[in-house]
């Protein structure tokens, strides 16, 4: 699926919703194109108006940083962890970011709640956006802003099974023992999220020297994960 979306004359991101005969205009004016589990259609639409491939599954989820931090003719390249969930069980997928000087591209697979809430966000225009550069640097901030929920829910669920084994006499300790297994994999994997956050947002900083006030956005982000890192060594003594 391609969700394409502009900034409006107020500054607020807008998804649009064009007709079929419409499509292609609309994504040659399109700000962020995201592409959701793109049909071969959908791709082969995409790469005729980037003029280039497109990076297959298993070539996103490269973990070489030569790989995932790159510029080429088409623009800057960012492949970043984000958290996903299913089935009560936390996992990572990797996005694929494209920024060009006049659009964002992403591309990713399966559903994921940072850009769901994004979304839902931008239908109630509470995304200001002034800039595709803008806009992404929004998109680690909200991530960022995700990835912390996620902990302080790890940290209560910890508080639960630490009374559970301490204050409880009849604790079943198989089960604690399983909810702690749980909830460390949890924190190893956003703790994988960070620190691929960190080296996104090194590389973007120095393709954002035009944009100064961005620059201050990515050292609070920066300063943000630092300060959350901290928070995800609970496991690992």
């Amino acid at each position: 699926m391609l969700r394409l979306f502009n900034i409006d004359n107020s500054g607020r991101l807008k998804e649009q919703t064009p007709p079929e005969d419409q499509l292609t205009q609309a994504i040659s004016k399109a700000i962020w194109i995201d592409a959701h589990d793109a049909s071969d259609d959908e791709r082969i639409q995409l790469q005729g108006f980037l003029h280039t491939a497109l990076p297959e599954s298993d070539d996103v989820e490269e973990i070489e940083s030569s790989a995932r931090y790159f510029t080429d003719r088409t623009g800057v390249h960012v492949r970043s962890l984000f958290l996903a969930q299913s089935e009560g069980r936390h996992s990572t997928a990797t996005v694929a970011f494209i920024l060009q000087n006049d659009r964002l591209i992403t591309l990713r697979d399966g559903a994921l709640a940072d850009f769901r809430l994004l979304r839902m966000r931008a239908r109630h225009g509470q995304v200001a956006a002034h800039s595709p550069q803008e806009l992404l640097v929004l998109i680690f901030e909200q991530k960022v802003e995700n990835l912390a929920d996620a902990l302080e829910d790890i940290h209560r669920k910890l508080e639960d099974v630490s009374y559970l084994v301490l204050e409880e006499i009849d604790s079943d300790l198989e089960n604690a023992i399983d909810q702690l297994a749980k909830l460390e994999d949890s924190n190893g994997k956003i703790r994988l999220c960070l620190m691929d956050t960190q080296r996104s947002i090194s590389f973007l900083q120095r393709h954002l020297r035009d944009h100064p006030e961005l620059q201050g956005t990515a050292r609070e982000i920066m300063r943000d994960v630092d300060t959350l890192m901290s928070h995800t060594t609970f496991g690992s003594g």
